[in-house]
């Protein structure tokens, strides 16, 4: 373990309640557009905790609050309570929704990625609660929001809208680290239009596949765009698809490819797309018969509540310097616990990408679990790495609040 840190400041029963409460996220499920009965868990957790106002947004996102008596920041720890689903169960060792305890780990589909933070904070704000009161300055705010697996950030724009947060904890995975930036995620899609003719006189048509061919090389050979703070900004061919399908005896008049854009801060829709822009502007000068497009993926999701999510599939990178005074105050809080405070950055994309990416918040992640858990088989999280991030988040609370 990373931190090398045992909560010996919490009691049993605050290290069962952690356990419990994560649990039974794990054991409800919540693929994406399914989150209610999580919803509906952490609601009645949160009121008999006697946070001061439990509520659901018009995207099913539930937030809880609870109010110190005296002005001061507003701190809200954000994760997501939905997850992708379980493709193939019979690849388990453990049942996806069992919950199972076995050599010091909780096995579940969303252990990792991401209900045992959000059990985490969500039991350390109760704590916090009870060793206080409402003896504190600020506000405490936490949250389950839904769809971020298939648009990061997108439901969170009606928290940051009503909450104001000053300062955003994100419970991604981070192995109780302190992630002070993200590389963000765009969908690019490139399509080449040509002429469809019987492919015995291919010479008659346009082939929109042989077009692609052309102007995917040409992408492949473009410079890799790289910041020493987030790494590569990497541009992956992730699907291609040609049209009419099945192609029997006919040549191709539409071809379509999607990639995969993992960004760096600072980097714009407009930056992203004018160097293949370009590619497209030259391909066309050279083949008149020919037409390219290029722009980014739209998408669109139906919440539980019937609320529909649709935008382009663009969702920014962001970065802090660990030298910022609120990444001190925090690496100070945790310290004081007893947590190593140690920097890096998530190589996947949050729900950062609003607070920060677009919103300007004050943001940084520190969740328990490693990144490369996310999504897989067998996904656990280690007892010693969620009940490390419970005492984490009541220390940030304490740290900023008391």
């Amino acid at each position: 373990m990373a931190t090398e840190y045992l909560p010996k400041g919490m009691t049993e029963e605050e290290k069962q309640e952690v356990i419990g409460l994560c649990r039974r996220l794990i054991q409800t499920r919540s693929y994406s557009g399914e989150e209610q009965g999580v919803v509906k868990l952490l609601s009645e957790y949160m009121k008999e905790n006697g946070f001061d106002e439990v509520y659901t947004d018009r995207y099913g996102n539930v937030i809880g609050r609870i109010f110190g008596n005296r002005p001061g920041p507003t701190l809200l720890f954000d994760g997501h309570i939905d997850t992708v689903p379980v493709n193939s169960p019979e690849r388990w060792t453990h049942d996806p929704f069992g919950a199972e305890i076995v050599d010091g780990k909780i096995y579940g589909r969303g252990t990792s990625d991401m209900k045992g933070a959000v059990a985490a904070y969500t039991a350390a704000a109760a704590a916090f609660l009870k060793k206080h009161g409402h003896d504190f300055a600020g506000t405490i705010c936490v949250d389950g929001v839904v769809h971020e697996e298939c648009f990061e950030g997108v439901a969170s724009r009606a928290i940051s809208e009503r909450e104001k947060p000053d300062v955003v904890i994100i419970g991604e995975a981070s192995e109780c680290k302190i992630k002070s930036g993200q590389r963000g995620r765009a969908e690019i899609v490139l399509e080449t239009f040509g002429k469809s003719v019987h492919s015995s006189n291919p010479e008659k048509g346009v082939n929109a596949v042989y077009a692609m061919l052309e102007m995917t090389d040409a992408v492949r050979k473009l410079p890799v765009v790289e910041t020493p703070e987030l790494g590569r900004g990497i541009l992956e061919l992730t699907d291609i698809k040609s049209s009419p399908y099945p192609g029997a005896s006919v040549v191709p008049d539409y071809c379509r490819v999607t990639y995969d854009r993992r960004l760096l801060q600072n980097e714009t829709k407009e930056s992203i797309l004018a160097p293949i822009e370009e590619l497209a502007e030259k391909y066309m000068a050279a083949h008149p018969e020919g037409e390219v497009r290029v722009s980014l993926a739209r998408g669109q999701e139906t919440c539980y509540t019937g609320e529909q999510i649709e935008d382009e599939r663009f969702f920014p990178a962001w970065y802090f310097a660990p030298e910022e005074d609120y990444l001190v105050q925090t690496a100070k809080a945790l310290e004081e616990a007893g947590i190593k405070p140690e920097f890096t950055h998530y190589s996947f994309c949050t729900n950062g990408s609003h607070y920060a990416g677009e919103k300007g918040i004050r943001t940084f992640g520190f969740g328990p679990s490693k990144e490369e858990l996310a999504h897989t088989v067998d996904e656990y999280v280690e007892l010693e790495q969620l009940l490390c991030a419970a005492a984490g988040y009541e220390a940030i609370m304490q740290g900023f609040l008391g």
